[in-house]
């Protein structure tokens, strides 16, 4: 299954752009990173069938190793892509919420877009390894 973080606006030459491309280095699993302007701009075509996963301070928060199983499961039920979409500093409109699949928090607390990033492609390798049985992850 294809990790695809979709994100609004450019992370360019930054300290958070080399934390991404660290993580996304590690990542066994097929992975795409896509950058679009802040407004405007069109999403790649997914491979189907897909998941759409938003990141919304109105969302569920998830363990790890809870994240692990909902990819795992979601690649076991013949997934070809999930789609982590970030959007611009206004967030999501409320119809892509209503249309996604997972809208999913990093905590109550409100991050900047770059940071998300980077703890996306973080927790993107995290959960990855906990489902090869690598131990970079310890619980508890």
């Amino acid at each position: 299954m294809r990790l695809h973080i979709i994100a609004r606006g450019k992370i360019g030459r930054s300290s958070e752009a080399e934390l991404v491309d660290r993580y996304a280095k590690r990542i066994a699993w097929p992975f795409r990173l896509t950058e679009l302007p802040d407004a405007g701009g069109t999403l790649p075509a997914p491979l189907a069938p897909y998941r759409d996963v938003l990141l919304d301070e109105r969302g569920k928060q998830l363990s790890s190793e809870e994240f692990a199983a909902l990819l795992g499961k979601w690649r076991d039920e013949g997934v070809r892509e999930t789609r982590f979409l970030i959007g611009a500093a206004d967030g999501h409109g409320s119809a892509a919420r209503e249309k996604a699949d997972l809208l999913l928090a990093f905590g109550a607390m409100t991050w900047p877009h770059l940071l998300a990033r980077a703890m996306l492609a973080e927790q993107l390798w995290r959960a990855t390894s906990i489902l090869a049985g690598h131990p970079y992850h310890r619980s508890g």
